[in-house]
């Protein structure tokens, strides 16, 4: 099974759901949609859903977390894309035991570098640094 590919995943949905009136759990159901290129037997489905299923349960507590966290920054100012990360990597350093803190620090620094641009990096990068440090 590949998390790597299994987290990219679940960012997808989630990002998809912030376009869609849709519930999670449909977008989800269509998920193979993200994954033409991908022999969907290497994704790890449990994974995925358990990433989406608790960013949706938690959605209130990891916003409030990417406010605190981001200089100052609205949630409606960071790009869809950018949320849609963040959101994968505190629930999975926040509230999952599954992942090391670096690991998915380091997961969501590569999806931005895939996804979106240089600066979004470095802004991924610091509000996940900041997250990491206060809790240690």
């Amino acid at each position: 099974m590949n998390r790597k590919k299994s987290r990219e995943v679940a960012m997808k949905i989630i990002f998809e759901g912030t376009f869609n009136s849709r519930p999670i759990e449909e977008i989800m159901e269509e998920a193979d949609f993200f994954n033409e290129d991908l022999d969907t037997n290497t994704l790890d489905m449990n994974f995925i859903k358990k990433i989406v299923t608790g960013i949706n349960e938690n959605i209130e507590a990891i916003n409030g977390i990417i406010e605190e966290n981001s200089d100052n920054w609205k949630l409606n100012r960071i790009s869809k894309i950018n949320l849609a990360i963040l959101k994968v990597a505190i629930y999975e350093m926040v509230f999952s035991e599954d992942t090391p803190e670096p690991v998915a620090i380091n997961e969501a620094v590569e999806l931005s570098k895939q996804y979106s641009d240089d600066k979004s990096v470095s802004f991924i990068n610091a509000v996940l640094d900041r997250i990491y440090k206060s809790k240690g």
